[in-house]
Parts: structure tokens; sequence; C-alpha cells
């Protein structure tokens, strides 16, 4: 059995099956992970997964240190690529978080310490029977996006967050029957 939201397409399959909700200790990754979860709000996560590739080239690889120099017509030439979500503020918020993930890395702890720091560097095991208990929100993701927000990270409302938390293994929100559960559950940083 597989968590509810999976359903049968490959892409979903294969997402669920052997990255989501695996824990994710790269700092790198876990932007990368949030801007992309940033880029997924009004739409469907399968556009996203479906654009990924095209994210990756038009982001540099989400390489944080070229994106944070991305000038204004490197932007504008985004807007016209078909490859990926053509939307302004999200791409600028790409540029942003780029900026902010560096400080993060250079003065700061560390965009991934920060960010497991809020669940003691474990994670969350939930156990969660049906699809429609899991909340799209909680309290921590609430805390975790006022605190992005504050350090001036956009698109990373309450319910992104709580998104990128699961896909990022923050919480193990695979459901209690599905088989990744108790895989996931086994993965830890040590």
């Amino acid at each position: 059995m597989r968590c509810g939201w999976c359903g049968a397409l490959k892409i979903y399959v294969d997402y669920h099956d052997t990255e989501w909700g695996v824990p994710e200790f790269d700092s790198r990754a876990l932007w990368e992970k949030l801007v992309l979860d940033g880029f997924q709000a009004g739409l469907s996560w399968l556009t996203i997964l479906k654009k990924r590739d095209a994210f990756r080239q038009a982001f540099h690889g989400f390489d944080p240190v070229r994106v944070a120099r991305m000038t204004a017509a490197e932007v504008d030439q985004l807007l016209a690529d078909p490859g990926i979500i053509r939307h302004r503020g999200k791409i600028e918020s790409a540029v942003k978080g780029a900026q902010i993930w560096l400080e993060l890395e250079e003065t700061g702890p560390g965009f991934a310490p920060l960010i497991w720091d809020y669940v003691d560097g474990t994670p969350l095991q939930n156990h969660y029977t049906s699809q429609a208990d899991v909340p799209t929100q909680n309290v921590l993701s609430t805390r975790i996006s006022k605190d992005l927000r504050a350090r001036g990270f956009t698109f990373a409302g309450p319910v992104i967050v709580y998104a990128w938390m699961e896909a990022c293994g923050l919480m193990n929100n695979h459901l209690a029957g599905c088989f990744r559960h108790a895989e996931v559950m086994k993965i830890n940083r040590g």
C-alpha cells in the first residue's frame, strides 16, 4: 500500500517510493526543495515534478551562489521560458532565497542546521492512518514559516512549509499502512 496522494502515475510513484519523506540533511537540496514548493503554490505537485529538470536547468542546478547573482535580465529571460512556471514573484523569490541561503551559510548556522534544529535533528514520526487525517499545516510549520519570512524568504507560508517538511523528511507523514512508513522511519542522520 502507498499513501493515498500518490496515485498510479509513474512519476508520482517513483517520487513517493524513492524521495518523498526521506530526511534531507544537505543545505543546498533543502533550499532547492523549498524553492520548488514555493513554485507549486496554487498548482499541482505533478506540474512541478514534470518541470523539475527544466527548473534545474533554469536555476543553474540550484547552485545558490549562481542563483543569488542572477540579474534582472536573467529573470526576464526566465519569464519567457515555457519549461518552468513563469511567475515573476516566484522567480524573484528564488533569487532572494539564494541570497538569504548564502548569508546563513556564511555568517549563520547554515540552512540545514537552522531547519533541523526545529525538530532537534530527528524527524518527527507521525502515524496517520488516512490521508484525510493529515493536516495541511500545523503549529510547527507556522513557526518555521514565520521565522523564514522574518529572514526575508517569500513563498514560504505555513502550508508551503508543511508540504516541504513532509517532502524533506523533517516529519514522516507516510501513512502508517504505507510500505514506506517503516522504511523512512529507519532513516536518520546516523
